[in-house]
């Protein structure tokens, strides 16, 4: 192991921010049309922008002989409302903004006020007064309506068979908004398979566990070593977050003199991508922000979710082994009876799941999505890996294609005729199998099996699933106490991670000073 870097002060790793905040592209005016902010909201971008700005498609590699025999469907909830938490941060937001014009007016500088965004003056929050939040908007509805008419459409042959729910499993969390979304997706999937008004509509069950027990779609609340990884992780993702935070804020104290303190600014962030996400309003707090420092605020959400809920810490994504099993057994059912030649309507054709982008970030973990280089290999090897590359180099890991709202993978199961080249055949089957794993409805290829969009069957269970099964969901989710070893101080692991920042090519880091292990 190497010998620790010596520690940067925080006002040298304050200058090493600026200077890859002046490298980056200065202003939207610089490619007039170019650039839009709704692209860069992380986890709080709108599906059908996702899915605009989704580069990771590959050619399809499906034979004309081949059909879909099974669908496994793992989707986010659809765009949803601000907690009842944000609805009170923009309460508090409403007031400071207040605070801070009235202390400009009452400032010696003459053309102070001339800076300050007219909006701002008297601005309100237009969810102020709300009590209750995080339901599922109109928008979020039609994102998961419109992706159901889409996959019947894609299916054809796979939707064809009468409804019922052991042919076509709907499930979600008990989470209001996930339900709601499960509803949305079912309609579009089921509109004109009734006789319920003009749509003819049709009634459908939609199954849910209890939230302590949904160890398949809610298995961050049952992992007690990842509740316990998260709690102590979280002030030192803030503490990492601080540079760019406290660089973004002294651009806009001098840009619109007011004395915005890196709190005000976190807010402001978080206002813009409501109002561009949910009201589609980009002209007030976004323009508050250029956009090298959009790209950086966006980074900041986007190594947030990396080290939170992605490949961070390996107990992020092992506790959603319940599902990768889930996911897993789904298939072989399927399988077993086409092999069985079972008449349709006996056995399940499709297993569709609504929940968070704390089940689909962990799940596209587990099947390798994402990854940079050689990364895969270094998960088998249980290995560091790089946190997300800075602005303005490249990156694979982004929040608004990882898991916007209604977020989804798609594993598909295809059956071929014969051995197929490439297909391997257990025991005495008759036919080849093949899975391709769709990511927001794009086929992705998969690191685990030579890059491939379509895996042989036996492959992706030996060479992706199998490596994730040496763990176990209860040895690996109960808390050890363990004695610790004592931890570095945090501003050696922060000048580590900016140290590493410049002094390597494409301003790519190592995670191995900020990972803790479990």
């Amino acid at each position: 192991m190497a010998a620790p870097r010596t520690p940067l002060p925080l006002v040298l790793l304050l200058v090493v921010v600026a200077a890859l905040l002046a490298a980056a592209p200065l202003s939207s005016a610089a490619e007039p049309g170019a650039f839009d902010v709704r692209r860069h909201l992380s986890t709080v971008t709108r599906y059908d922008v996702a899915r605009g700005s989704n580069s990771l498609a590959s050619a399809p590699s499906i034979s004309d002989e081949c059909r879909v025999i099974h669908l496994n469907l793992v989707a986010r909830h659809g765009t949803r409302a601000p907690t009842k938490k944000r609805i009170k941060e923009l309460d508090r937001l409403a007031i400071r903004l207040k605070a801070l014009i009235n202390e400009a007016k009452q400032g010696t500088e003459g053309d102070s006020m001339k800076k300050i965004p007219s909006w701002i003056k008297g601005w309100e929050s237009c969810w102020k007064g709300r009590t209750k939040g995080g339901e599922l908007v109109s928008e979020g509805e039609e994102e998961l309506h419109n992706l159901a008419i889409r996959v019947k459409d894609r299916f054809q042959g796979l939707f064809d068979e009468e409804y019922h729910p052991d042919v076509y499993s709907i499930r979600a969390t008990q989470v209001p908004r996930a339900s709601a979304s499960a509803v949305a997706f079912g309609m579009g999937l089921l509109s004109g398979k009734g006789k319920l008004g003009p749509a003819k509509n049709r009634a459908f069950s939609v199954l849910s566990e209890s939230r302590a027990s949904d160890i398949c779609l809610r298995f961050f609340d049952s992992c007690e070593t990842y509740k316990d990884y998260r709690k102590r992780k979280e002030p030192d993702v803030e503490k990492q977050k601080e540079p760019i935070l406290e660089r973004v804020t002294s651009a806009l104290v001098n840009r619109y003199h007011l004395n915005f303190t890196t709190q005000d600014v976190s807010s402001l962030w978080f206002l813009c991508k409501q109002e561009a996400s949910l009201l589609n309003i980009t002209n007030q707090a976004c323009q508050l922000f250029n956009e090298a420092e959009v790209y950086f605020l966006e980074w900041t959400d986007d190594l947030e979710g990396f080290v939170l809920k992605g490949y961070g810490e390996s107990i992020n994504y092992r506790m959603g082994l319940p599902l990768l099993k889930d996911v897993v057994q789904s298939m072989e059912e399927a399988i077993i009876a086409k092999e069985e030649n079972r008449p349709d309507g006996t056995y399940e054709k499709a297993r569709l799941r609504f929940a968070h982008a704390e089940t689909v970030v962990p799940f596209s973990c587990l099947l390798g999505l994402f990854l940079e280089g050689s990364d895969f290999e270094k998960i088998q090897r249980e290995e560091s890996l790089d946190l997300p590359a800075l602005p303005p180099q490249r990156r694979n890991w982004m929040g608004s294609v990882v898991a916007p709202f209604a977020g989804n993978n798609m594993l598909t199961l295809y059956q071929c005729p014969g051995k197929t080249d490439g297909g391997k055949i257990s025991r005495d089957q008759k036919s080849s199998y093949f899975v391709q794993v769709l990511h927001n409805e794009a086929p992705v290829s998969m690191p685990g099996c030579g890059n491939k969009d379509l895996c042989p069957f036996e492959e992706f269970k030996e060479k992706i699933v199998e490596p994730h099964l040496k763990h176990d969901f209860d040895a690996v989710c109960k808390l050890k106490l363990v004695a610790r070893q004592e931890p570095s101080s945090f501003s050696s692991k922060l000048s580590n991670f900016f140290l590493g920042l410049f002094s390597q090519k494409g301003y790519r880091v190592s995670a191995r000073n900020v990972k803790t292990e479990l």
